[in-house]
């Protein structure tokens, strides 16, 4: 199973493209789910697992994975499907992001397909603030759900989401000057993903707005420089997920910097792939920052180093 996700560092040739990889699995039904291939490490056999007390329920042990004790969450159970009980023949995904390495159980791998974002669809509009499915395509003329696993850890694994106090100190002084207001332009598919990001902002002392994918934000910063130039003269940042439905934020930074009105707008990319995206390919694109999710530290700090740069040049504007 391993050999499905051999020469994954082909793939980052996507990178850029506009496209995807995904990994196909089922859960216990005829329903077929994907994962991005850049969040999995490698899939296989589910190993015997060792029971920790005081566990969250849906973690259904840990296991050791190449040195490393991982987690392993029965995937479906969590997503609120039906559970796997025996796991003698199922499957482990081992998946990174968000700094993690996590296992997440399966019934069965199907393969790895590769689609054009612009066929990865935001999940229906009537799906619900309580779901699972972050975005849709179609396959074999079926449905396949993504899965919208930052979620799922983030409400499982507990982890700190709020800036040190020394970092919001340094907030709190830059915003004392009213004019320095920056609004920031946060785009990301996953809602969790966007909350904690907004949470940050806030206690920064910032503005900010949401937009769910790279066509979605597009939009807005187009619309507001015709019809709202109050409003597009606020927004100098723009910090923005890379994989997303309908445009991911590589070609969302593309886009930016081809388009005259929009392109000096401050860009930090933010992804939960921490060990696939490259320097050379965020300045390929024209993006002014990269960070990896999520250290809120990290991300406070670096929004406060783009406010300082965005001042900067203001002052140069008018001198």
């Amino acid at each position: 199973m391993t050999d499905l996700l051999a020469g994954v560092d082909q793939r980052t040739k996507l990178v850029g493209h506009n496209r995807i990889e995904l990994l196909l699995f089922r859960l216990k039904g005829k329903q077929r789910y994907g994962i991005n291939v850049f969040k999995v490490q490698e899939v296989i056999q589910c190993p015997a697992l060792t029971q920790v007390p005081n566990t969250h329920p849906m973690i259904r042990g840990v296991a050791t994975i190449r040195g490393n004790t991982i987690p392993v969450i029965d995937l479906g159970k969590a997503i609120g499907r039906t559970p796997i009980e025996d796991l003698s023949d199922k499957f482990i995904v081992v998946s990174e992001f968000n700094h993690a390495v996590i296992g997440f159980i399966v019934w069965s791998v199907d393969r790895i397909v590769n689609k054009p974002w612009e066929e990865i669809l935001p999940s229906p509009a009537g799906a619900g603030k309580n779901s699972y499915v972050i975005s849709v395509t179609q396959i074999d003329k079926e449905l396949v759900e993504i899965i919208d696993v930052e979620k799922v850890r983030a409400e499982i694994i507990t982890t700190n989401t709020a800036p040190s106090d020394e970092i919001l100190e340094r907030g709190k002084d830059r915003g004392a000057d009213e004019n320095d207001e920056i609004h920031v332009l946060v785009v990301d598919d996953s809602s969790v993903a966007r909350n904690q990001v907004k949470r940050t902002l806030v206690q920064l002392g910032m503005n900010c707005t949401l937009a769910k994918n790279g066509r979605e934000a597009l939009d807005m910063l187009i619309d507001w420089h015709t019809n709202n130039p109050e409003m597009f003269k606020k927004v100098d940042l723009v910090l923005s997920d890379i994989e997303m439905p309908e445009m991911d934020g590589y070609t969302l930074t593309t886009k930016i910097r081809e388009d005259a009105r929009l392109a000096n707008e401050y860009i930090i990319l933010h992804s939960s792939l921490s060990g696939v995206f490259n320097k050379a390919m965020v300045e390929k694109v024209g993006a002014d920052k990269f960070i990896a999710k999520y250290n809120p530290d990290e991300l406070a700090k670096t929004v406060l180093e783009a406010c300082e740069a965005i001042d900067l040049t203001r002052r140069e504007a008018l001198a």
